[in-house]
């Protein structure tokens, strides 16, 4: 028996042996052909010089974005969002304890650093009281009563995968707030939740075209027949890129999708960088109002800001109109880049970002008598408590999240979004990678993350003395000025007052 095994344990290491020398030797054979394909090879001249090793550079380069934000960078350094911004979003869709020791590592010093002034005699909690909803539309024959100010903002179904929907769209229900669509058109993942619903029309009429790309009524109106349907919102541009359609890669447009964007299954999705029906205000009104004859329901417009005589346009064009005819709503979203991918020099150096295209289209809204009838919705980089009451101090009606409601579904910013490699299964549609995200799990941390950040806004307004989050104005923040001084808010961007008496009809 002894000598049975040690005859076969010898015949296993004999193919150990085997294999490793095999392998080896393949190795070997490996690198001599790499070497010479790198050596003679004229195209990349770290390659040529350092065959074989030069390869490395390609990995670390890779691994470098995942390295960075671990090991690498401190807790206010990483763009777009750093790891102190990171961690609370995650902290609060876990609902885990946002509280820190030792003092801010935030620098408070900085041009244009926000601080709240807090009242020597804050709101006591049981003073406090939550937001009223707010009516969206009076002239609509379905109004809108949004009851939330903090909302998810539009991603569609195509960048995000199918369960990162699922869990937006139950989480979002649960929170009470509403979920955009974004421009992939409206999905049953979308509606799965039972909640609240804004649809987008992009420059593609995704899912309310028709073949030659112009939008079709009869599918509109299917659409927004489903109650759950509460707002359009027409999509000029998004901070991404401002300037350019949506870009969707072939394989990230499935079967599925391609059915309900009504486009050509497995190829590029590339939307056109303007509506081919809209030229000038008067055709963005015509079209505006066009969706809401046909559907009964408010419908405002999405855009970057870039010159502001546009909005001087648009105010004129209401007044000849009357004030019926305005957008019910306007989204301004900050051209710094958002949940989309998009090309580099846009989201680098096209359009105006929130902290200054918001007091513009606030302040020409109320010169031209016209604030009161259009709500205000804001986008770009509100993660964090501080972002979106900063937002409702300056005076925006509404505050909408892409980004932070991505990272309370797990996102790592792993930089894959326009890959299909996403590690966490949030922008993939790789049913492997998709495993990773449990939707009821994630469906409460979204949940979670919008919940403590409303609660957060709240903590900001109490301590400055007012009631609720939308008691904040400009004249409880202060800003860092090049000084290192900080001056007031509403002297930066003073209250305007009405100068053009509306027309009614």
């Amino acid at each position: 028996m002894e000598f049975g095994f040690m005859a076969f344990a010898k015949t296993v290491l004999n193919w150990i042996g085997l294999i490793f020398v095999l392998g080896l030797t393949l190795l070997l054979i490996a690198i001599v052909i790499t070497y010479i394909i790198d050596k003679t090879q004229k195209k990349h001249a770290v390659r040529r010089n350092f065959p074989v090793i030069g390869r490395f550079r390609y990995w670390f380069e890779h691994l470098g974005e995942f390295f960075r934000q671990y090991f690498f960078t401190l807790d206010r350094e990483e763009m777009p969002f750093n790891r102190a911004e990171r961690s609370w979003a995650y902290r609060a869709a876990k609902n885990v304890s946002r509280t820190l020791a030792f003092g801010s590592t935030r620098n408070l010093t900085p041009t244009g650093t926000v601080m709240f002034l807090n009242d020597q005699f804050p709101t006591l909690e049981e003073n406090a009281v939550e937001s009223e909803a707010l009516l969206i539309g009076p002239y609509c024959p379905k109004p809108y009563l949004a009851p939330s100010f903090f909302n998810i903002s539009g991603m569609s179904y195509g960048a995000l995968s199918k369960v990162a929907v699922q869990a937006l769209a139950k989480g979002a229900a649960k929170a009470g707030c509403w979920i955009n669509t974004g421009e992939g058109g409206l999905s049953p993942h979308h509606l799965s939740g039972g909640g609240d619903v804004v649809f987008q029309i992009g420059t593609a009429k995704y899912g309310v075209r028709n073949d030659d790309g112009t939008l079709s009524d009869e599918k509109l109106i299917k659409v927004c027949s489903h109650d759950q349907v509460k707002m359009i919102e027409l999509k000029l541009a998004q901070g991404a890129k401002p300037g350019k359609g949506g870009i969707l890669p072939g394989r990230k447009v499935t079967e599925e999708i391609a059915k309900i964007r009504h486009i050509p299954d497995g190829e590029d999705s590339i939307s056109p960088n303007g509506h081919p029906e809209i030229d000038d205000v008067s055709d963005l009104l015509d079209m505006i109002n066009h969706i809401r004859d046909l559907t009964g329901k408010p419908v405002g417009f999405k855009t970057v800001i870039g010159t502001h005589e546009f909005l001087f346009d648009l105010c004129e064009e209401i007044h000849k109109r009357g004030i019926k005819f305005a957008p019910d709503f306007i989204t301004i979203d900050s051209a710094d880049g958002g949940s989309g991918a998009a090309p580099q020099p846009l989201f680098d150096y096209v359009g105006l970002t929130i902290k200054e295209s918001l007091p513009l289209v606030l302040s020409v809204l109320q010169k031209q008598g016209l604030r009161d009838r259009v709500k205000v919705i804001c986008s770009g980089k509100m993660i964090n408590p501080s972002g979106v009451a900063w937002a409702l101090a300056m005076g925006a009606d509404f505050a909408l999240s892409a980004r932070g409601f991505m990272f309370a579904l797990g996102c790592i910013q792993a930089l894959q979004c326009n890959k299909n490699t996403c590690p966490t299964g949030v922008t993939t549609h790789d049913p492997d990678l998709q495993k990773g995200l449990v939707v009821p799990d994630k469906a409460e941390r979204v949940y979670h993350y919008h919940k403590n950040l409303v609660k957060a806004v709240g903590v900001i307004a109490h301590s400055c003395g007012v009631t609720e989050p939308r008691g904040l104005k400009r004249h409880h923040v202060r800003v860092v000025t090049e000084t290192g001084l900080s001056t007031p808010l509403d002297k930066i961007h003073p209250y305007q007052e009405s100068s053009i008496p509306t027309k009614k009809l």
